[in-house]
């Protein structure tokens, strides 16, 4: 069934799997995120290939129970997840060695690109010297973990890695590593990947099948292990009509994570379809795209039309490859069709003419508003309403940061927030003392269309300066504020941020603000001129005499700034300019297949979980609960990413070992040393532990009344043999696709998360560490389990009758004496995750197949 033929294109014969003739007259009613599938299990599966392929085409016919091996072509990282992934690399090459096999063994069978670009902070600002500023410090603080990087470059096959300053990794994708098609060794398929961020499915925009995964789980695709996943329940999102004048792809995306969220998308794909897809162009798609997990799916995908050839074009493609990308698709069935209906499991309808100018908070990004709206959001977080005072007002806006892949990405909103720079400086406006404004794009080559467009000294006129590119305040690393604000968040009046990033969870886009704003460029720059935001931005005066009319601009006037701006060679100019780094030519990095480990270093220690394991945490055992939570647990607030604090655990750890407390760097950037993270779990401000309210984050208590930090309470139920468990709300694990999250409760000794639903990645990413993840039953929830340090919970899972979703026993045995039993589902979803936690995480797993092949 494998339908291999050849295909004629660009004046060369390829060979292709022959989609139509596999689908025969189902093709046109699958969506095609099933017709991408369907040639990936035909091409890739081998002997299970039929299998797989029987059970998509079923799917056009309803919902499929069966499982499907996906093999991506490349996968994509960051510098902060790829550290992990590093580490683990290692500490496996190191236990290889040490088992007397070759540590070579363990190489990448497929490509893996790093971008450099989540560690860039924003010290400096509002200077045009801010951008070299910045890159030098981080240089400085990261030194240690870009050598250990430069190492990996070096000592594995098929690993390169983008240095800092070549952008964010999914703008990156878009305008440089994606082919969308995929010529190779005389084949020609679909360009499909994986990446271990949660808004890789950013790069659907341009029709490239791609989600966000765990890093353990990446792992085990480096190592030829395929992405084991159910045949996917897709959502088909029918768009009709057209943005009104004003409207900007930014409202759109946040209204599409609003309807979203309304329905239950765990584990489902979506797709987008109907005429009002083809209004938008490749880069409107992107931006929406970008909030996939926001809105909680696998993907957000748009298929491949004009608009994408076009984009191709535009970021400076080879008009070859263009070529072959149209003609592939078009014979492929694989090119969109407005005007088709494929057999979705459900659909959603917008129609873009109702599109209004929005914000998202103040505290998540599906809560969407009107961006007239600010002031009575401002008004709930703080209890009432603003008070009159000097200086910094209450609801100031504290950072005003054009910052994140999700919306630099796309020229069009860059070049409006210019215009309306171009206005407020034509006027004599300026943003007030308080407001700490940043401009960071996911690409260098915005700085180039932004100059070209005569833009870009209207935006640093405003302190809209460069300061990187890099994903800087939309992931935590905005800086110090600046004094004033500082200053009026001590004397208790709310500050806010307003940014173009995606995420707004409190204490996320810095520790100090409880509240944030998701709003698109052009809006970022109105209200960092309004300095508040205490009134309506789109009626009421922003200075004296002026309103938002006057400072937006109009879409002929975008349009005219764009083809000033454009220049197709520009992108890859600029990649290359920024791929030949003087600084990180000059890192001085090991060479060498093993890494030498230094046990000084306080940035990479060799992990103890990177061995053969210990086996299976599964089986029937009675169980501690050593921390139980709510609903909306991130995995910001299980393992933070931002500054680490001097009088917190860890950063007593690192004092002790010779840093200085006043540059202790970001959490994220020490994810490779694993007692720095095991000592900052769950330490967010906002994490409350309900089985004693009263103390600390990052605390417990335990039976004999002792308040420890987790990581103590932790190393006492070793000591006992006792295990524990994590008991949460909804939701739990929601936010990034960070693996320390994971990591950090196999560390703590759980053996099991017990919670009302889960995000998907930290779901998965708890199975490859080897803890159980279970659904509690309907009904069920933390509070009414209503849990003390003194009860007990029997788990009886038993690893050789355990199943995808089976059911799972539980008895809570309370502390008078009174057992209460429950059915939980195991909250497993393929053959390959039972493995998986037989073999006590993805880790041994890997190593126990390889040293089998060997």
């Amino acid at each position: 069934m494998t339908h291999e033929t050849t295909f004629e294109a660009g004046g060369s014969r390829w060979q292709i799997i022959d989609l139509p003739a596999a689908a025969g007259d189902r093709l046109a009613r699958m969506p095609h995120i099933h017709r991408i599938l369907l040639e990936n299990v035909l091409r890739t599966a081998g002997p299970d290939a039929d299998a797989a392929a029987r059970a998509i085409l079923a799917a056009s016919d309803g919902p499929v129970d069966a499982e499907i091996p996906f093999r991506p072509c490349r996968v994509l990282m960051h510098d902060t997840t790829c550290g992990p992934a590093l580490v683990d690399i290692a500490g496996m090459r190191s236990t290889l060695a040490e088992a007397g096999f070759d540590p070579a063994l363990l190489n990448p069978v497929l490509p893996v690109d790093v971008s450099t670009d989540h560690s860039l902070a924003v010290d400096a600002f509002g200077g045009r010297d801010a951008m070299a500023r910045n890159l030098a410090n981080e240089y400085r603080r990261n030194g240690e973990r870009y050598r250990f990087m430069k190492w990996a470059a070096g000592a594995l096959d098929r690993f390169t890695v983008h240095p800092p300053g070549t952008g964010i990794m999914h703008t990156l994708n878009l305008e440089r590593l994606s082919k969308v098609v995929q010529a190779e060794a005389g084949w020609l398929f679909p360009d499909a990947m994986i990446g271990t961020d949660s808004h890789t499915p950013m790069v659907n925009g341009i029709g490239v099948l791609a989600w966000g995964v765990g890093g353990i789980e990446a792992e085990s695709v480096f190592f030829g292990m395929p992405v084991t996943l159910r045949v996917p329940d897709v959502v088909g999102v029918r768009m009709t009509g057209q943005l009104p004048e004003g409207v900007t792809a930014t409202d759109l995306a946040l209204t599409v994570t609003e309807r979203l969220r309304r329905i239950d998308l765990a584990d489902r794909f979506v797709e987008f379809f109907g005429p009002g897809v083809s209004t938008l162009s490749a880069g409107e798609r992107a931006v929406i795209a970008n909030m996939t997990p926001e809105f909680g799916a696998n993907t957000g995908f748009f298929p491949v039309d004009q608009a994408v050839l076009d984009y191709l074009t535009a970021t400076g493609r080879d008009p070859g490859h263009v070529a072959l990308v149209e003609a592939y698709c078009r014979r492929q069935g694989l090119w969109f069709d407005p005007s088709e209906t494929p057999q979705f499991s459900e659909v959603v309808e917008i129609d873009l003419s109702e599109i209004d100018v929005s914000v998202a908070g103040p505290r998540r990004p599906q809560d969407r508003l009107p961006a007239s709206a600010t002031q009575v959001a401002a008004a709930e977080v703080r209890g009432g309403p603003a008070r009159v005072v000097d200086g910094v007002p209450d609801g100031a806006v504290a950072i005003a940061a054009i910052t994140s892949c999700t919306n630099t990405s796309d020229p069009g909103l860059m070049v409006a927030a210019g215009l309306v720079a171009r206005k407020a400086r034509a006027l004599g406006l300026t943003p007030p003392p308080w407001v700490k404004t940043s401009l960071a794009p996911g690409s260098p080559t915005a700085r180039r269309y932004l100059e070209r467009a005569g833009l870009m000294e209207d935006l640093e006129a405003l302190g809209f300066g460069i300061v990187g590119f890099g994903c800087t305040t939309c992931i935590g690393n905005s800086g110090q504020l600046t004094d004033a604000s500082q200053q009026a968040l001590a004397e208790g009046r709310l500050q806010v941020a307003v940014l173009s990033g995606n995420r707004n969870f409190p204490g996320r886009v810095h520790p100090q603000l409880e509240a944030g704003f998701l709003a698109s460029p052009p809006l970022v720059v109105a209200f960092a001129l309004a300095g508040d935001v205490e009134r309506d931005i789109l009626t009421d005066e922003i200075a004296p005499g002026v309103t938002l009319a006057d400072l937006w601009p109009t879409g002929t006037e975008i349009d005219a700034a764009l083809a000033l701006a454009a220049r197709k060679d520009d992108f890859t100019v600029a990649y290359d300019e920024a791929e030949d780094s003087r600084m990180w030519a000059e890192l001085d990095a090991p060479d060498s297949e093993l890494f030498p480990w230094d046990e000084a270093s306080t940035y990479i220690r060799r992990p103890p979980f990177a061995g053969f394991g210990e086996g299976s945490r599964l089986g029937s055992y009675q169980a501690r609960p050593i921390l139980v939570l709510g609903d909306d647990i991130t995995t910001d607030h299980i393992s933070p990413a931002g500054a680490i604090p001097a009088k917190g655990e860890a950063g007593e750890y690192l004092i002790a070992r010779g840093e200085n407390p006043r540059d202790l760097n970001v959490f994220s950037s020490r994810r490779g040393n694993w007692e720095t993270m095991l000592r900052g779990l769950f330490t967010n401000r906002n994490v409350r532990n309900l089985l004693a309210p009263d103390i600390p984050p990052g605390s417990t208590r335990l039976p004999d009344g002792r308040d420890l930090p987790l990581w103590q309470a932790a190393e006492v139920y070793r000591a006992e043999e006792q295990p524990v468990v994590i008991v949460a709300g909804e939701r739990y694990g929601m936010g990034s696709s960070r693996d320390w999250a994971a990591k950090g409760a196999a560390l703590l000794g759980a053996r099991a998360v017990m919670a009302v639903s889960f995000e998907r990645i930290h779901r998965a990413n708890l199975i490859g560490m080897g803890v159980l993840p279970l659904r509690l039953p309907a009904g069920v929830t933390p509070e009414t389990l209503a849990l003390s340090v003194d009860d007990r919970i029997e788990i009886s899972a038993d690893e050789a009758t355990l199943h995808p979703r089976a059911p799972v026993s539980l008895r809570i045995l309370r502390a008078d004496g009174r057992v209460e039993a429950l059915t939980a589902i195991a909250a497993i979803e393929t053959s390959l995750e039972i493995e998986t936690l037989r073999q006590g995480g993805l880790l041994p797993l890997i190593l126990k197949r390889l040293t089998a092949q060997a």
